[in-house]
């Protein structure tokens, strides 16, 4: 598969107490993403504030930082040609009330503050790499290929 990008994603602890997991899987695998690695963590004080980083110094950062620590997460790593766009569509608006139906937030999402589901930003540039970094290492990141390929891309 020709230019195949990957992307980061996290069912956050909402998402999982919910049981949305398989239901959001199983979006992006219809999609014609390829899941390459996933991992079912309690995210830790250290990892969160690196993952949301770039929010230290706004108000709402240790609320985001408590929440994202409350409960179990599923981390993973997607692909696909522009998979970081394709999410982000998927996934709807961060705040669920301005989502489409149709999208994870749009459909699952009623509070700005439990949305369900994060993905790397499109808009900034190697934020999926330093994201999957943060997650995952070299040798969890799976290289096969779907049977499917041929029918998904040109």
């Amino acid at each position: 598969m020709s230019d195949t990008q990957q992307t980061f994603v996290m069912v956050k602890p909402d998402g999982v107490q919910r049981g949305l997991i398989g239901e959001i899987i199983g979006r992006l695998e219809e999609r014609g993403l390829k899941l390459v690695a996933a991992k079912f963590t309690q995210l830790d004080r250290e990892l969160a504030e690196d993952h949301y980083g770039e929010h230290a110094d706004k108000p709402f950062f240790e609320d985001l930082v408590d929440f994202i620590t409350s409960g179990p997460v599923m981390a993973m790593v997607w692909e696909g040609q522009d998979a970081v766009r394709q999410v982000r569509k998927m996934m709807g608006e961060t705040d669920p009330a301005e989502s489409a139906p149709g999208t994870i937030r749009g459909d699952y999402g009623l509070d700005l503050g439990r949305n369900v589901i994060h993905g790397s930003d499109h808009e900034d540039e190697g934020s999926w790499e330093r994201e999957i970094d943060l997650f995952f290492d070299d040798e969890e990141l799976v290289d096969y290929e779907r049977i499917d390929e041929a029918w998904l891309y040109e």
